[in-house]
């Protein structure tokens, strides 16, 4: 129900857009308190950071720390008493971590004393209390370079197999040894391109009504295919790409096609020194299907901001202030904030930039799961693939690696017998 619900708040804020933009910034109106927010570092979110710090005067001070290895210290930094962060800015699979430590807080009352101008579909909420407010919707979809597609004669693929057999051309023409990209470092990149596979496959991760896991089967084994098919088509380094790298491949001109966040999108190609037939072929699509299946190959997701449980009234007043007044509509007014997201904001109109997004929401795309083990299997996934991508196990034998991983960490946190 939950999920239902979530999809369903990203989807409306996609498809309307509100009749006018607040004017001007108000005052943060906070006279004391500590506010340390972590997170990712990628454009919308660094303007958040940005916006939260704007909020510090000489009673209060506001600190951020936005990296891509936030996952890796928010929860230990949330776990001390009081806690190191106050905020952590999170998304769907995030927050599940951060709710079974127990390590933030309800937002109820300060929703119901500071936050009367948040709209009803910001408000995260699980159990029946609100434990996030979304500020942005994401998801990966297809990002290529129109004039390399057009002068191998490509159409812009819908498929995974069509991604394919234009991979093949390109190279085969002499265009492009390695035309396509993708974000498969070992890791959490590469466990989050199969969870996009394997529901485009129409995978189901646990057994029915269980946190036993299900994914060594034919639609596991034909993901790991697809991975394997397409990663012959990338840098020989692929494993090391995470989507900075991969950005950075596709600004040089060495990729034709990819699947990339919607977040990254806008600041693609705006970088000093991207050649101009990068910037002019720069184009975005939808996801693409898989396997004949109607389900895109892809997740939807939300990204937000949380408040500390381990700590003051005081501090946790600040930063819920300070997170509210750097999410205000005003912010739109800037352009290039405009065009950095798909923004859960009233006053956000699409951009361009936005399309990939709005077709992945429009599509019918499943939210990443928000199961309570779901980052367990993530972990697993993530440690355990590299082997078959290197060609030094088979599908089956990776996949077994996978569910033995989870089972085993699934009975230590209590959720299997």
């Amino acid at each position: 129900m939950f999920l239902k619900k979530i999809t369903t708040a990203v989807a409306i804020s996609i498809a309307a857009t509100a009749a006018a933009q607040a004017a001007g910034h108000s005052s943060c109106g906070i006279d004391a308190g500590r506010v340390n927010i972590v997170g990712n570092e990628f454009p919308a979110i660094q303007t958040v950071g940005a916006g939260a710090v704007a909020c510090a005067n000489d009673n209060v001070e506001v600190k951020t720390n936005l990296t891509a290895d936030h996952q890796k210290i928010n929860v230990a930094g949330m776990t001390s008493n009081p806690a190191e962060y106050t905020s952590a800015i999170v998304a769907n699979s995030s927050i599940v971590a951060l709710m079974n430590e127990d390590v933030i807080r309800p937002l109820d009352d300060l929703v119901a004393e500071y936050g009367q101008d948040l709209k009803k579909n910001q408000l995260i909420t699980v159990n029946g209390k609100v434990m996030a407010v979304a500020f942005m919707a994401n998801a990966q979809h297809l990002v290529y370079r129109a004039d390399v597609l057009e002068e191998a004669g490509v159409e812009v693929p819908t498929t995974y197999e069509e991604m394919l057999a234009g991979a093949k051309k390109i190279r085969d023409m002499g265009i492009l040894e390695n035309p396509l990209g993708g974000s498969y470092k070992a890791g959490w990149n590469l466990a989050q391109e199969f969870n996009n596979m394997y529901i485009g496959h129409g995978g189901e991760f646990f057994k029915p009504g269980s946190a036993e896991v299900d994914i060594n089967n034919e639609k596991g084994v034909a993901t790991l295919t697809m991975l394997k098919s397409l990663s012959e088509y990338m840098s020989p380094d692929f494993l090391t790409h995470d989507s900075n790298a991969t950005n950075a491949e596709y600004r040089a001109g060495n990729v034709a096609m990819m699947n990339m966040w919607g977040s990254r999108a806008a600041g693609l190609v705006t970088e000093e020194g991207v050649p101009q037939e990068v910037v002019d072929g720069f184009a975005i699509a939808g996801p693409m299907t898989v396997a004949g299946g109607d389900t895109p190959a892809t997740t939807l997701w939300w990204d937000g901001w949380t408040v500390a449980k381990n700590i003051s009234d005081e501090d946790a007043t600040a930063t819920f202030k300070a997170l509210t007044k750097a999410i205000e509509p005003a912010i739109l007014d800037d352009a290039e904030v405009a065009t950095q997201a798909v923004w859960l904001i009233d006053g956000y109109e699409p951009t361009e930039a936005a399309k990939g997004v709005f077709a992945a929401a429009a599509a019918n795309s499943v939210p990443y799961p928000m199961v309570p083990y779901q980052g367990l299997l993530h972990s697993a996934l993530g440690a355990e693939l590299s082997d078959f991508m290197q060609g030094k196990e088979s599908a089956e034998q990776a996949l077994a690696d996978v569910e033995a991983a989870y089972t085993a960490a699934a009975k230590e946190q209590g959720f299997l017998n």
